[in-house]
């Protein structure tokens, strides 16, 4: 009996870790939107924007705006010396404000 219910809880827990939906989707280019060249990094070490953690950010028109549709470690890692939360980069960016938000569709940094 005890075997079984080792087993039944092992099965339980390997099922539910791997059950979970991947949340990254592609970033795919599209030859039909503008692309931006735009100032990326982490949003409240570098641009001093409101938050209490690092995100990614970029700067459209003198303004600020936080990403979403891609994420400040999906580009390496943001605490490296030439991460987000240390050196400004610049990246081509296709997407569209809404909001307070900056929704990107691509996101590619340039070297």
């Amino acid at each position: 009996m005890k075997k079984i219910f080792i087993l039944a809880i092992s099965l339980f827990s390997f099922l539910v870790s791997f059950s979970q939906e991947s949340s990254k989707k592609k970033m795919v280019f599209d030859p039909t939107k503008k692309v931006y060249e735009l100032e990326s990094a982490c949003g409240t070490c570098m641009f001093k924007m409101q938050g209490k953690t690092c995100k990614l950010a970029v700067k459209l028109n003198n303004k600020n705006y936080y990403v979403e549709g891609t994420g400040i470690d999906d580009h390496g890692d943001a605490h490296d010396k030439d991460g987000f939360c240390n050196a400004i980069r610049k990246a081509k960016v296709q997407g569209e404000v809404v909001g307070d938000k900056f929704k990107v569709t691509y996101f590619e940094l340039i070297k």
